[in-house]
Formats: C-alpha cells, sequence, structure tokens
C-alpha cells in the first residue's frame, strides 16, 4: 500500500510540476535552435571588426565569424599576434566558400587619436562595417587605497573611452546605412562591484551604463546594442592585469583559470548576434545570484562582500607571512651553512 502510494506521489509531480515547468523550457530552446539555422545565413558577407582579436575571447570571436562567412577585420596591438590569428583562420577554416581574407589592422584603445585613422584603414578596405565587437580591455587588481589613481585612468581610457571613441567613429556610419550591431564584451562586475576591483568595475559599469543609454536613441536607425557580461574566461586576463602600481599582476587566478572556454563564450556571443539579443549574461548560478541579490537586498550583499574583502585581506596576509618565513628560514640556512663551512 505504501509503495503503491509513493509510486502515486511519484507520476503526480511529474504530471503536476515538472512536465508543465520542461516542456515550455524545451520548446523554447528547439524554437531558439530553429531560429539560429534559419538566421545563421544572414552573417554570410558581413563586415566584423573585433578589438582585442589577437588572443582569448577575441581570437575565439574570430573564428566563430569567420566560419559564419564574414569578412573579419582583426584590431589589437600586437602586430605579431594578429597575423598568427590570421593565418590560423586561414588553415583551419578552408571550407569557408568564398574565402575574405581576413584584415589586420593595428589599434591601440589607449591612443584615442589613432582611433579614427585605424576606421578609415577599415572604411578603405570594405567601405563599410556592419558589426563592431568592442571586447578589447584590460583589468586590475588592488584596493582603491593602493591603487594610483594613473592605474584608475589607465583602466577608464581602455575599457571605456577607447571603446566609447571607436564606437563613436562607426556608428554614423551605421546610421547612414540604415543598418548595424554594436556589441559589448563587459563582466558581470560591470553589473555587480566585488572587492579589489574598483578600476575594473567601475569602467565596466560605464561601458553597461553608456550602451544602455545608446540603445534606446539609435534603435530607430535600425542598429542593435548587445552587452554582454561573462563570469570567470580562461584567458589571460588576470595574467595581464595590473597592479595598484600600475606593474603587470603576472598570475593566473584559480577562478580565471576554473572559467569558461573562450570559444564557448564567442559561441554565444555570435548565436546573441543572429538573434539580436540585447543582453548576454554567461555566468554559473552564483554570480546570477549576485545581480539579483544587489538589487532585492543590497544590505545583504554588501554584508557578503566585505565578508569577501575580510577573508581576502587575511588570505594575502597570511600569504605574505608565509613567504616572509621562507625567505628567513632560507637567510638562516644561508647564514648557518657559511659559519659550517667556516
Amino acid at each position: 500500500m505504501v509503495k503503491k502510494m509513493s509510486w502515486q506521489v511519484f507520476w503526480w509531480v511529474i504530471s503536476t510540476i515538472c512536465i508543465p515547468v520542461s516542456l515550455p523550457l524545451v520548446t523554447m530552446h528547439l524554437y531558439r535552435r530553429y531560429r539560429l539555422y534559419q538566421l545563421r545565413g544572414q552573417l554570410k558577407g558581413k563586415v566584423v571588426l573585433i578589438t582585442g582579436a589577437s588572443s582569448g575571447i577575441g581570437e575565439a570571436l574570430a573564428h566563430q565569424f569567420y566560419l559564419a562567412g564574414c569578412r573579419v577585420i582583426l584590431t589589437a596591438r600586437r602586430q605579431k599576434e594578429l597575423e598568427r590569428v590570421r593565418e590560423d583562420l586561414l588553415r583551419t577554416h578552408t571550407q569557408v566558400v568564398p574565402v575574405h581574407q581576413p584584415v589586420v589592422i593595428t589599434m591601440d584603445l589607449a591612443d584615442v587619436k589613432s582611433i579614427p585613422i585605424g576606421v578609415e584603414k577599415a572604411k578603405s578596405i570594405f567601405g563599410c562595417i556592419d558589426i563592431l565587437i568592442n571586447n578589447g580591455g584590460m583589468s586590475q587588481r588592488g584596493s582603491v587605497q593602493s591603487t594610483k589613481l594613473e592605474v584608475d585612468m589607465q583602466i577608464m581610457q581602455v575599457n571605456y573611452f577607447g571603446q566609447v571613441a571607436l564606437t563613436k567613429e562607426i556608428l554614423p556610419l551605421m546610421i547612414n546605412r540604415k543598418g548595424g550591431h554594436i556589441v559589448a564584451v563587459s563582466s558581470i562586475q560591470g553589473r555587480v562591484a566585488i572587492p579589489f576591483r574598483s578600476a575594473y568595475s567601475a569602467s565596466k559599469h560605464a561601458l553597461q551604463a553608456f550602451c544602455d543609454s545608446m540603445r534606446p536613441e539609435i534603435a530607430r536607425h535600425n542598429v542593435h546594442v548587445t552587452v554582454v557580461s561573462p563570469g570567470y574566461v580562461q584567458t589571460s586576463l588576470s595574467i595581464n592585469a595590473v597592479t595598484g602600481s600600475g606593474q603587470k599582476y603576472g598570475v593566473m587566478d584559480e577562478t580565471t583559470a576554473g572559467g569558461y572556454p573562450p570559444e564557448y563564450v564567442a559561441e554565444q556571443i555570435l548565436n546573441g548576434v543572429i538573434l539580436k539579443e540585447k543582453e548576454i549574461i554567461l555566468a554559473t548560478s552564483g554570480p546570477r545570484y549576485a545581480i539579483l541579490l544587489r538589487s532585492l537586498s543590497p544590505s545583504l550583499y554588501f554584508w557578503i562582500m566585505q565578508k569577501r574583502a575580510n577573508k581576502m585581506l587575511a588570505d594575502a596576509t597570511m600569504k605574505t607571512n608565509a613567504s616572509d618565513s621562507a625567505v628567513s628560514n632560507k637567510a638562516s640556512s644561508d647564514v648557518a651553512e657559511k659559519n659550517k663551512r667556516a
């Protein structure tokens, strides 16, 4: 009797809860895949300019859009790395027909005055830019107190002002052609700030707000705006980050090493462009709950962040003490060895 009732409860849960919830989700998923299949062909021949294309997400984006038949413009500071990506595209995707030769243009987002020159080069080659992907950027590690103002300004210059300058150069071209798409690769930290990332979080918050303001202004011109907010991604972002003094951080954080593969992020961005999605959040449940918590219960969110900051400080102090102890022990050992020899 008990066994029979257990099965009845089980089937009741399946029929009244699981099926009504899962069926719409499955239907939406299948419909999304169908739309991606139907609309993917519209990307063929589109001119796509990607910043930060020399590595990481930018390099993965180059592969995704090139494979979709786009005419790709690769931009970054490092000419040699851009050439490597270009050759890799031609070597890897031999099935792409017609073959569009990827174009390499060196561009430094920190040098705003050089940006119009790069855009003019792109225009002279293709005549237009259909899709702009603002992906280039840099990160920071350090407390507010220890971070020099020059570092704050450097981060804002690259992550915000450089991207805004590039967008403002290309936007008139899109408006004149009555169509285009602007993608900003931001960060979860553009939605919720965390300790010891003040400059980075501020730059991403600014980029998010800029895009949110721009989106409704240019919608009537058929120019779309997508903001991408990834969580941790397996790139060299943390290695290339700067400390409060402006020095290179040079460490691969565990969270970064355990993040999403850049290929997955690039694929989701491609899909977002195809579907003209306004926002894409690529994160696990933790950051998603943090975004929700920041809005619904700010006090609780601030308390959690304070606990996180305290833990990070304690871990840093313990690491420093351990390092100092190791140095001291080595010095003592060296002295003892010298005395022994004497």
